[in-house]
């Protein structure tokens, strides 16, 4: 028999906020936190905005020889996952290590320690470039550094399906607790690709959009949407084997209890156009959890704010919830924090929690109006306050990836709800 899964701690590294409580408030205020980009000069690039991390410094969490040695997306990871081990009150003197694992990836590792290294090696010769530039750059050292900075020996892997990172690895966290690998997993992605390469690529793909106003760039839904924005950040979960939890006094703050992961088999950047593989993971999940699509409350969409994203996971909504489609709470967190790449599922999750345990569905900020087939309650104008005890959140990569994630509210014997 399947065992059951809980989630016991959060931590997020993102555009509006650096911790969860910042992060969570900034949601609840519907703040934006896309803007014009800092890290490099864009004048000559056709995008000239991002959702950058503010204010963030790893050394404030580990050493300084410790940090130096992590390029950006292993330093959000880092920080997310500490922040999420620190909340579940895990103490690993009192743990066996080898049943403690880690499954944290990204969408693209390091852009940045490639643009560095080519820049020295045509200046000054390969002898000068840096020793560290491949454990530094390799998407699998988020996973590893957290593993190492935990003390985590249990299995350890990375997932890397493009916007899908995220979501794919929480999900095989989920299936290898249920399935006995581990009683403790520390799952989620994170990104940190603001760099010319990045912009440039994504730019040229025509993926991004060249809006300059940050309230009118990223707006999931909108008839005028014209591309995503660039984000960056972390968002890191504990997930744990439910008596493992309940037997050291642990704090629950929600059950997982079903994964959907599919692929399109259509096109490298395109969803398929009827959205039948997006459809298909949500039912699969829902088929996992063994409930009805009528209890199903809210949606935290993919949602990126490209025309061709936000209208094929429309008509796959349709097509996993029939009529209760329309009554469905959905929105995209997008809206606020731009795309972070590998990073968004494993934020997108975060929000998904804590929606459960505040009742709270956030607005998607900047959306104003739809057009004719996107007409589902995508929590345009303000958010709404409710019950929420099923939660799904979906995330679509490229490559045709369709992942989604079954989040309940988690109740203890009797059916009482619990949860701080």
């Amino acid at each position: 028999m399947k065992r059951r899964v809980v989630v016991t701690g959060l931590g997020a590294v993102t555009p509006i906020g650096n911790d969860v409580d910042s992060f969570w408030n900034s949601v609840k205020e519907g703040k934006v936190g896309i803007g014009e980009i800092t890290q490099f000069d864009a004048s000559e690039y056709k995008v000239k905005i991002a959702a950058e991390v503010k204010d963030f410094d790893i050394m404030e969490r580990v050493d300084r020889s410790t940090g130096k040695r992590m390029e950006l997306f292993s330093q959000y990871a880092v920080a997310a996952a500490l922040e999420a081990f620190n909340q579940s009150g895990i103490d690993m003197s009192k743990e066996d290590p080898f049943r403690v694992g880690v499954i944290v990836g990204t969408g693209v590792g390091s852009m940045q320690a490639i643009e560095k290294s080519e820049q020295k090696l045509l200046a000054k010769g390969p002898s000068r470039v840096d020793a560290l530039m491949v454990p530094k750059m390799i998407g699998n050292m988020a996973a590893g550094n957290i593993s190492i900075v935990l003390g985590a020996r249990g299995k350890c892997t990375n997932v890397v399906t493009a916007c899908a990172t995220g979501s794919n690895c929480i999900g095989d966290a989920f299936r290898a607790i249920q399935y006995g690998d581990a009683e403790v997993i520390v799952a989620g992605g994170c990104e940190g690709a603001v760099c010319p390469l990045a912009i440039a690529g994504f730019g040229n793909l025509t993926a991004l959009t060249t809006e300059t106003d940050p309230m009118k760039a990223s707006i999931p839904f909108d008839k005028n949407r014209s591309g995503f924005v660039l984000g960056e950040g972390a968002g890191v979960v504990i997930l744990e084997e439910l008596e493992h939890a309940l037997n050291r006094g642990a704090n629950i703050l929600a059950e997982v209890v079903g994964y959907g992961s599919t692929a399109d088999a259509y096109h490298m950047t395109a969803p398929i156009e009827d959205g039948s593989g997006a459809a298909m993971a949500m039912t699969y999940a829902m088929k996992e959890a063994g409930i009805a699509p009528e209890e199903v409350d809210y949606i935290n969409a993919h949602g990126t704010s490209t025309h061709y994203n936000d209208l094929c996971e429309t008509r796959a909504i349709k097509t996993a919830f029939g009529e209760h489609a329309y009554k469905l709470k959905i929105n995209s967190t997008k809206s606020m924090i731009g795309h972070l790449l590998g990073a968004a599922g494993g934020v997108e999750f975060v929000v998904c929690v804590k929606s459960i345990l505040d009742g709270f569905v956030h607005q998607t900020v900047g959306s104003t109006e739809s057009e004719e087939e996107l007409d589902l309650d995508y929590t345009f104008g303000a958010p709404k306050h409710c019950d929420i005890r099923y939660a799904m959140s979906n995330s679509l990569g490229f490559g045709g990836h369709n992942v989604s994630l079954l989040v309940k509210k988690y109740e203890a014997k009797g059916g009482t709800a619990v949860g701080v």
